[in-house]
């Protein structure tokens, strides 16, 4: 049977629904990107008719036969368990999602450092207080988790993030090298040669075939200072 997934999201931009993206793009799944098809008004006439049935607090969700996924742990779990980019044992699966979640919590720290004081005020207004947390993560955050990740590849004898084959995780880290490189070039550049596995996964996931044509292609847009990860050049620095 052929399963076609709905993938509701902001259509403008890469975000949180970039995550869901590359593994349905590197394993070959059938999916609707449905805002890019339907806009925005689309969107926010789905979430409002799941709202009170079980449906998701924000996007990114996925939609099947009128059952709504969120948050993207949840759905890459999900995924993961379906589509064979998962593992195969409790204790590998709990491990794989444990690691998910902490790419999470740098993806929500990531955007903490923009908007430190108030989701929805612009950056503009919250200048000073971004200028203070952009340097405290460059310098404590960054390196921590960066660190946490080497740490995970090196404890087994495979290529990936796990195992020997790739996951979502590995596709959900190599957003993470991608959004850092995009947001902090110049802290990058002088910290990356301490994490050489790390950077070896996300060359691995970007040669891919799934993930290089998806790169080749209108359906990954750049990333802009609309999104997650984004380039202030006054947030930046060794």
């Amino acid at each position: 049977m052929t399963v076609r997934y709905g993938l509701w999201y902001w259509p403008s931009i890469q975000g949180r629904g970039e995550f869901i993206r590359l593994p349905l793009e590197a394993a070959g799944i059938d999916y609707v990107d449905c805002a890019r098809e339907e806009g925005v008004e689309a969107l926010v006439a789905n979430l409002a008719q799941h709202a009170a049935k079980r449906g998701s607090f924000a996007p990114p969700y996925l939609e099947l036969d009128g059952m709504v996924i969120g948050q993207v742990a949840n759905i890459l779990q999900y995924l993961g368990d379906r589509h064979q980019i998962g593992l195969s044992t409790m204790a590998e699966r709990l491990w794989l999602n444990q690691l998910q979640l902490t790419l999470c919590d740098l993806v929500a720290e990531v955007h903490n450092v923009h908007h430190p004081v108030d989701v929805a005020t612009y950056y503009e207004d919250q200048k000073a207080a971004a200028l203070a947390a952009a340097d405290s993560f460059r310098d404590e955050r960054m390196p921590k988790f960066l660190d946490h990740f080497e740490r995970a590849a090196t404890s087994h004898g495979g290529d990936w993030l796990i195992d020997h084959r790739w996951t979502y995780a590995d596709t959900s880290l190599f957003q993470v090298v991608e959004g850092l490189r995009y947001m902090f070039p110049r802290r990058m550049a002088a910290i990356e040669q301490d994490y050489p596995n790390v950077i070896a996964i996300h060359d691995r996931v970007a040669d891919l075939p799934g993930i290089r044509a998806y790169l080749k292609s209108e359906r990954r847009l750049p990333f802009t200072t609309e999104g997650i990860f984004r380039h202030y050049p006054e947030l930046d620095g060794e």
